[in-house]
């Protein structure tokens, strides 16, 4: 098993912007100790960052301050930096030869939002024949509502864990991730 960590997301749009991740309490401290395990186990870290394709959007707009990295993210080591513009990670992107060209089979799947950019790309990867492993308290996302109906964040985080789980990704805390890198 040769790994990848993905960090998918993890832009300033989601701490101070429009997007305010609220559950689980405390994803961001375990992305960044999925990537301090990563860097110390030499498994390579991917930092993916969305840009909205209209120039107006109000929200990760390139070049804005919500479409910028998290800055305790932006400050740690990364092996690559993709852009992307639609949820999944490998659409229209360099990513999939990036991870076949260095033997990667397992794409660990950090970031936001869990059932936006993180399922599709975990779906994407699973698709293409790569393992998935998804790290349920090192993902996050807030509450909805629209025409459909509402849903609570925890209650939306938790049908994406038990949906991955069911066949996309082995389901994981950071804990138990860092624990197997031993």
């Amino acid at each position: 098993m040769k790994r990848a960590l993905l960090v998918i997301d993890v832009q300033n749009e989601y701490f101070t912007g429009a997007l305010p991740v609220s559950y689980p309490e405390g994803s961001l401290p375990n992305i960044l100790a999925a990537m301090d395990a990563a860097v110390a186990n030499g498994i390579p870290v991917v930092a993916v960052r969305h840009a909205s394709r209209r120039p107006d959007s109000a929200t990760f707009r390139q070049g804005s301050p919500g479409w910028e990295l998290h800055p305790e993210v932006a400050r740690r080591p990364h092996d690559l930096l993709l852009e992307k513009n639609l949820p999944g990670s490998f659409t229209d992107t360099n990513l999939e030869a990036w991870l076949r060209e260095r033997g990667i089979d397992t794409l660990v799947i950090s970031g936001y939002m869990t059932q936006m950019c993180c399922d599709t790309t975990s779906r994407e990867a699973f698709h293409r024949g790569f393992a998935v492993e998804f790290l349920a308290d090192a993902t996050g996302t807030l509450a909805f509502a629209n025409s459909a109906g509402a849903v609570t964040a925890e209650e939306l985080h938790r049908a994406v864990l038990v949906t991955q789980q069911l066949m996309f990704a082995t389901v994981m805390t950071t804990g138990e991730w860092i624990g197997s890198l031993l």
